[in-house]
């Protein structure tokens, strides 16, 4: 089990997780701790009589504790994930049965899974429904683009003083008309720092985004099937997961380059970049979680996936499904583009196709951090500079380059770009 302490911690489900299941990464509370090719297990003496029973299924790296916890992973496993990497390894030795037994369940339930019975829709009744959210949001449209010009009409400079409250009324309009995804463009919008430097070319970004979407929105009959999908779906009218799932999907080694966590109104969203070995496409893994719920088994940035992927809409975004999982395993760094020349080139590509994508992954063999007129830069071999996002850990990086270059997995579009991992000595670093 080649995974870094850093890549352990990376699974934590937040930072009091990370913490507690640091301070457990000694000896002292763990007994019959053991290892083999398949799992890993311990039992961790808490606070009652009775110990926990603590396992990790190293094959598709899932975790189960006999702890009270609704955190997953709990600060039970995360320590003994960590503890078994300080340590060097455990001994190997006879499984426990309780250990035996949870591993034989997940594979059979991972060879019996077939979809239940459920009862016939009555097709007719979904058209009606359809047709009818469809007009709604139709309505909703109409008016979204009157606001629009009355935006472009009225101009901007006036904006600062109305704050983020301009959009506010809008967005609840998108709601009523069924639209939540023009809803959180529109948020969007509201939540930009008016006083800051160059606010203007930010907003008016965003605003001909919105137009873009909505009067494609409005000629939705005009568009190839597939773009048509897509404007559904950004609208807020995506497609099931049992309708993407029942797609043919793309078997390939996924590595996965980066784990992205945003909270928002009390909805967490949970993002991961991968990278197909064999196929040489991107992906992005995308889940939501309210307060309280259970999160999916984590991935952890910097190994590999056996897996098939469905995309929801492959030729025009990046969002995936995965249909079906067998292996976990160490990865190294993939082949990614030569410099900022060939990403751009790249992205030029995907625009063309839809321009309604706004970040895109990047692999770039050679970047290096730099400063200068008080920003931060990603510079490559040729001197070529993109601006750096502040939203990761800049000196680290800069630490780890060591005023080197790096490959460095990059989430962004047009000028900016956030670093979200890098290989340095053949070991993946979360950013």
């Amino acid at each position: 089990m080649n995974y870094t302490e850093d890549q352990i911690l990376a699974l934590a489900p937040d930072s009091s997780s990370a913490k507690a299941g640091t301070a457990l990464a000694k000896t002292a509370p763990w007994a019959n701790t053991g290892a083999d090719e398949e799992a890993l297990w311990g039992e961790c003496q808490g606070s009652g009589s009775k110990p926990y029973q603590t396992q990790i299924d190293l094959r598709q790296l899932a975790f189960k504790c006999s702890c009270p916890s609704r955190k997953f992973p709990c600060k039970h496993g995360l320590g003994l994930m960590l503890l078994h990497k300080k340590t060097g390894g455990f001994p190997n030795g006879q499984r426990p049965n309780w250990v035996t037994e949870w591993l034989s369940k997940r594979s059979e339930k991972a060879e019996t899974k077939t979809e239940p019975t459920k009862k016939q829709p009555d097709e007719a009744a979904q058209q009606r429904r359809r047709q009818a959210r469809l007009a709604n949001m139709q309505d909703g449209v109409a008016e979204l683009l009157l606001w629009i010009k009355d935006i472009v009409r009225e101009g901007i400079m006036n904006l600062p003083e109305k704050g983020a409250g301009h959009t506010a009324t809008i967005a609840r309009r998108m709601i009523d008309a069924q639209a939540p995804g023009l809803a959180g463009l529109l948020r969007e919008m509201g939540q930009i720092n008016y006083f800051a430097d160059n606010w203007q070319t930010t907003y008016l970004d965003k605003l001909a985004h919105l137009f873009l979407l909505a009067t494609a929105f409005q000629q939705m009959e005009q568009q190839e099937e597939a773009m048509a999908r897509e404007i559904l779906t950004l609208a807020g009218l995506p497609q099931s997961k049992e309708q993407v799932l029942a797609g043919t999907g793309i078997a390939d080694r996924w590595t996965v380059l980066g784990h992205q966590l945003e909270e928002e109104d009390n909805l967490t969203t949970e993002k991961y970049w991968l990278l197909g070995q064999q196929s040489n496409k991107y992906a992005l893994l995308l889940n939501f979680y309210v307060p309280q719920q259970v999160r999916e088994a984590p991935l952890m940035t910097g190994t590999s996936i056996d897996a098939e992927l469905v995309y929801y809409n492959a030729d025009l975004n990046y969002r995936a499904l995965i249909k079906q999982q067998t292996a976990t395993q160490p990865a190294v760094a993939p082949d990614g583009y030569a410099n900022w020349n060939a990403v751009v080139q790249a992205q030029t590509a995907i625009i063309s196709k839809s321009p309604f994508v706004t970040e895109m992954p990047a692999v770039v063999n050679g970047l290096l951090p730099v400063p200068a007129n008080g920003q931060w830069w990603l510079q490559d071999a040729n001197g070529m500079c993109m601006h750096l996002n502040t939203g990761c850990d800049v000196y680290k990086l800069a630490a780890l380059s060591g005023g080197h270059l790096l490959p460095i997995v990059v989430v962004g579009k047009g000028h900016t770009y956030l670093p979200l991992g890098t290989w340095h000595n053949g070991t993946f670093t979360k950013l």
